[in-house]
């Protein structure tokens, strides 16, 4: 069964709600932009893992489009992997809650430009990993990322966007989406919640010049008719993955 969603929900919070047991994972997730468009509950609902149902503000739920790269990947307290530990990432999310009140992520796809971390995360984890071409460049005034995956599918992301040096409080919607503290995935019949932590989030509002999201509509969700309704930029976080817990048999 699906998550009830009377059930108490955990409120969203700038910083985590509750501390890791201990570190499972490591990494930095650096120069972020976030495209959000709202999304159809009941198509999302079907997309989610058993025990999960999609969460809702004001009514309404969401997929984002995330570029970033993600840098000093490293295991427990261990240094960080040489090469292998730097990449290049495009993902498409929903948002999650589960019976327990907690509110997470379920990522549908995340493209990723090194091959061995695509393997480790889809027999480690479950995560729709896919192996892609991912080139970034940085200017004066803006970002550009590009995607498109090795297997043929013709599926990609882009975008170009222009960056403001300026500061921007991110409003109710931006922090429902973006202060997530752990994600929702199903591996070997069970779901389960990967929790994580890290700073509090410094954005500032980037205006897309040119965005492509087909992989959008390869992850099974309906191509985005309008424009985004948020678009944001983040220099970046480190952040902290605890181990994953087990939902509750029977949900």
């Amino acid at each position: 069964m699906t998550a009830d969603a009377s059930d108490h929900v955990e409120e969203v919070t700038p910083l985590p709600p509750r501390p890791l047991s201990h570190i499972l994972f490591r990494q930095w997730w650096r120069e972020l932009v976030f495209l959000h468009w709202a999304a159809d509950p009941d198509e999302v609902a079907r997309l989610l893992p058993p025990g999960t149902s999609p969460d809702l503000h004001l009514g309404r739920t969401y997929v984002g489009l995330v570029f970033f790269r993600m840098d000093h990947l490293a295991f427990g307290r261990a240094p960080a992997l040489p090469y292998l530990g730097s990449f290049g990432e495009v993902n498409v999310r929903l948002y999650s809650r589960d019976a327990l009140g907690r509110r997470g992520v379920v990522f549908r796809s995340l493209d990723c430009d090194r091959l061995l971390p695509v393997l480790t995360a889809r027999a480690a984890f479950g995560l729709p990993y896919r192996w892609a071409r991912i080139r970034t460049r940085r200017t004066d005034s803006g970002i550009f990322y590009d995607s498109l995956r090795r297997d043929g599918s013709g599926a990609g992301a882009r975008v170009r966007a222009e960056v403001s040096p300026e500061p921007y409080e991110a409003n109710a919607l931006e922090e429902f989406l973006t202060c997530r503290w752990g994600l929702h995935a199903r591996l070997r019949g069970r779901t389960y919640y990967l929790p994580n932590i890290h700073p509090r989030w410094t954005f500032t509002r980037a205006e897309p010049a040119s965005y492509d999201e087909t992989v959008i509509a390869a992850a099974g969700l309906r191509t985005p008719r309008d424009h985004p309704v948020s678009v944001l930029y983040a220099p970046g976080v480190p952040v902290r993955f605890g181990p994953p817990v087990p939902l509750p048999r029977g949900t």
